[in-house]
């Protein structure tokens, strides 16, 4: 007997290395997925108005050369997210001055052999010209520009396309795109027209499912131009941590949008967002093992994110597309107007400021002949400095970086009232509400927080909402008293021109589309105007409000405080309130933020 078990226990050894003597891999196989998103632009390192070096898409194509040179062409993936073609000088130039030559994007994406490319917000808001014409581009060079929430209103099939299948080294990658599932809520109709935008949940995972049954991918990746969120279900723009929650069958997940660096490791899913304008290249790892038979029996992911290095940019790709940034400097290099002091973009977070006072002037200008009383306008350029002189066409980027549109709504003066009450409730804060930096007892007045970020680039502390939501007004005068609470804060006196302000009338309110049509909540959820209603509001669309500035440039040709002063009774003036307590406050806030 005892010998019998002797054996037994033998044979039942022989089995179980036998056994994993059939799962050794007869084959491992890795690859290496390299991924971008939220370019904005920045296709070139040298700036056009000086000796600087930046982050770009030139630095990109070093680091992933090299990556091709060390594992083989064969074993890399390229893919961007979204939001390539605004944002800089270079697409607004092929965008809209130079329409005659091929497009420069998808000549960029083809000489660094992306294998796609997500479609963004921002590449949608430069409207149907624009993006038809690099979406036929992009197909001729064989790269998809994937966006498969994006479909014709009329039938419901993708206007781009879904996704597309690569296969390297006898392996099948499906790749599936999906653009911002927030769409309307931001732009005009006029530039999505005849496309309906939808949520990525449940879509995408159906995708996933009839893809892999149909295609048998043997790695699926998906790219959203959606932003990483919270993953509590509640923000339709940022389906990131929820898609990364749920989805099934899916090794990499790409995020968008939101330009936060953020790296997850989930079970046999990994999630990236590089961030935004090249500072970083997302990389996924992911290694195959095959039976003799070819079927995967391992599957090994990992992610980190590569640090960009400026100054590693690709020489060769420099001096393949030297005359075409030439073209974009000379564009953008022209004399367009004479700035008589330094403009500021921080000094808007403070009160009222030479640059915020500039964009209200332009607004109710431009506007006036549409009946419009007021101005909304928030500064779009988190830290920017324009310096005295001559401005060139690339000042308008800083002083203006986005192509929105000037558009002019009715609202009534309580609208008004509460759509400024909950702008400034995202901007200030009561002092039991703030949050102290660890190891001070100091209450910041902006509603900050002791963080960096790394959207904006601010280091040490950073602020809660997003700086392009902080709207103050022109053409009344009022205040906000920051020793009140939200809901009581701003006291509106009157008009700039000495009319009185009435709750109960209706005003016209020159803002940008992006506010128009129901960008950062504030109409919808601070007015109190649902966003079906928004449309019928509106009752003028302007041209763009960088092209207003440089046609008031063509006119007034210097921006000085004595032009400001020249327009005091249709600007108006505000203020925080009281001086001796906010002043101080504030000055210390912003040396906080930007030491």
């Amino acid at each position: 007997m005892k010998r019998l078990m002797t054996l037994s226990c033998a044979a039942a050894l022989v089995a179980v290395l036998l056994s994993a003597c059939s799962q050794k891999p007869a084959r491992s196989v890795s690859f290496e997925i390299l991924a971008t998103n939220d370019v904005h632009g920045r296709w070139f390192d040298e700036s056009y108005v000086d000796d600087g070096v930046r982050n770009s898409l030139l630095a990109v194509n070093w680091y992933v050369d090299s990556v091709r040179t060390a594992v083989g062409k064969d074993h890399v993936l390229l893919i961007d997210s979204g939001d390539c073609l605004q944002g800089d000088n270079a697409p607004y130039y092929y965008n809209f001055v130079d329409t005659e030559s091929p497009h420069l994007f998808p000549r960029l994406m083809a000489y660094m052999g992306y294998d796609a490319v997500t479609v963004g917000n921002h590449d949608i808001e430069t409207g149907h010209p624009v993006y038809d014409r690099v979406l036929l581009e992009m197909e001729a060079a064989g790269i998809p520009f994937l966006a498969g929430n994006a479909v014709n209103e009329d039938d419901g099939k993708p206007y781009f396309p879904a996704y597309t299948i690569k296969e390297k080294d006898g392996v099948r990658f499906a790749i599936l795109g999906y653009t911002n599932a927030n769409m309307k809520a931001w732009l005009d109709e006029s530039i999505w027209a005849g496309i309906d935008f939808k949520s990525l949940i449940p879509l995408v995972q159906e995708d996933v499912d009839r893809i892999r049954q149909t295609e048998k991918p043997d790695v699926v990746i998906v790219s959203v131009h959606s932003g990483t969120g919270e993953g509590d279900g509640s923000i339709l723009e940022s389906q990131g941590l929820d898609l990364f929650q749920t989805l099934k069958g899916v090794d990499f997940l790409l995020c968008s949008h939101d330009h936060r660096q953020y790296i997850a490791d989930g079970e046999g899913i990994c999630l990236l967002n590089s961030g935004s304008h090249a500072r970083n290249i997302a990389h996924g790892t992911i290694t195959l093992d095959f039976d003799k038979d070819g079927k995967i029996i391992g599957r090994h992911i990992s992610s980190d994110l590569i640090p960009v290095k400026a100054e590693k940019a690709d020489s060769a790709m420099r001096e393949t597309f030297r005359s075409e940034y030439e073209s974009v400097k000379a564009f953008t290099t022209r004399p367009v107007g004479y700035l008589s002091e330094t403009m500021r973009t921080r000094d808007a977070y403070a009160g009222r400021c030479l640059y915020t006072d500039f964009i209200h002037l332009v607004t109710l200008l431009s506007a006036q002949s549409y009946g419009a009383d007021i101005s909304f306008a928030a500064p779009l350029t988190f830290n920017g400095t324009v310096n005295e002189g001559t401005l060139v066409y690339n000042d308008l980027f800083t002083i203006y970086p986005f192509e929105n549109q000037l558009f002019v709504l009715e609202m009534t003066g309580q609208e008004i009232l509460r759509y400024l009450e909950y702008d400034y409730n995202d901007w200030i804060q009561a002092p039991e509400e703030g949050i102290s930096a660890e190891g001070s007892d100091y209450i910041p007045l902006l509603r900050m927080r002791p963080r960096d970020d790394d959207r904006t680039g601010a280091k040490g502390w950073s602020f809660v909402f997003r700086s392009y939501n902080f709207d103050s007004a022109a053409g009344i005068n009022y205040t906000v008293d920051v020793t009140k609470p939200y809901g009581s804060r701003v006291t509106i006196a009157g008009f700039a021109d000495g009319r009185p302000f009435d709750l109960s009338k209706t005003y016209r309110v020159g803002m940008t589309s992006y506010r128009a049509n129901g960008g950062g909540d504030l109409l919808v959820n601070g007015a109190g105007i649902p966003s079906s209603e928004l449309s019928a509001r509106t009752v003028a669309r302007l041209p763009e409000i960088r092209e207003l500035i440089y046609q008031f440039l063509q006119k007034e040709s210097t921006i000085s405080p004595a032009l400001i002063r020249r327009y005091a009774r249709l600007l108006g003036t505000w203020s925080f309130v009281p001086a001796t307590i906010a002043q101080p406050a504030l000055e210390r806030d912003l040396s906080l933020l930007f030491p």
